[in-house]
């Protein structure tokens, strides 16, 4: 019962209900693709399980016009991140903001477009879309990548590597963060596969990536934004 109330308190919000529905998208591409190219008894079922994924990905799509408010408001507060010690850390999250931002208007037109509400090309302002939320990634897998190395040197260094210096707490802290940056890094990673795919053909392996393994590398990215936030809740109950 617990556990359906966690699920329950999670879908009431809209960061909960985005992850299961991209986690339930993924998992219908991944198996929808497996059963259309490994099991032709089973295509049918194959071909239902990707429409449905479609359909949910398309949900997504919906709930993200909403989105725009909220993220100006999050790269308003952050600025040019004058509270951030780290200078690569600051550029590269403010330079991220601003990939975000761009991205959310550009899924709106290319959206607005196949609905026949705008009369434009929607092919282009997918590709602008894809390129930010790319963008956005790399920067990403760059800050984590960073925040790792640094982390690591700061777990080497004498004042943490001696019991005698420094709490044990403290090391646990950072070896935490070490492992939530890891994860952070996983994910992105795993996503921007799937961003290089949706770009135009030409553009590294743009198009050749098979439904299954779009649908596996979105599931592996899933899971763990799953698995993050449930450690971040229990983490936040467990404080004084």
């Amino acid at each position: 019962m617990a556990a359906l109330s966690r699920l329950a308190s999670a879908l009431e919000t809209y960061r909960g209900r985005d992850r299961l529905i991209r986690t339930l998208g993924y998992c219908c591409q991944l198996v929808g693709g497996v059963l259309v190219e490994q099991c032709a008894t089973r295509s049918e079922v194959g071909t239902r399980l990707l429409a449905l994924s479609s359909q949910l990905s398309y949900c997504r799509t919906i709930l993200r016009l909403f989105d725009d408010l909220a993220m100006f408001l999050y790269t308003k507060q952050y600025g040019l991140g004058a509270e951030e010690e780290d200078v690569f850390v600051r550029c590269v999250s403010v330079l991220g903001n601003l990939a975000d931002q761009l991205y959310y208007p550009c899924e709106h037109v290319a959206w607005a477009a196949d609905a026949k509400i705008l009369h434009v090309d929607s092919a282009r302002w997918w590709t602008l879309s894809t390129a930010f939320w790319g963008l956005s990634l790399l920067l990403g897998i760059a800050r984590s990548l960073w925040m790792v190395l640094k982390l690591r040197r700061r777990l080497r260094s004498p004042q943490v590597a001696s019991p005698s210096r420094r709490p044990r707490g403290k090391q646990r802290a950072v070896e935490a963060q070490i492992r939530s940056e890891a994860l952070t890094l996983l994910s992105n990673l795993a996503d921007l596969a799937n961003a290089v795919h949706w770009l135009p053909p030409g553009i590294l392996w743009a198009g050749r990536l098979p439904p299954w393994l779009v649908g596996l590398l979105g599931t592996i990215s899933s899971l763990l934004s799953v698995y993050q936030a449930v450690r971040a809740g229990g983490q936040a109950d467990t404080d004084p």
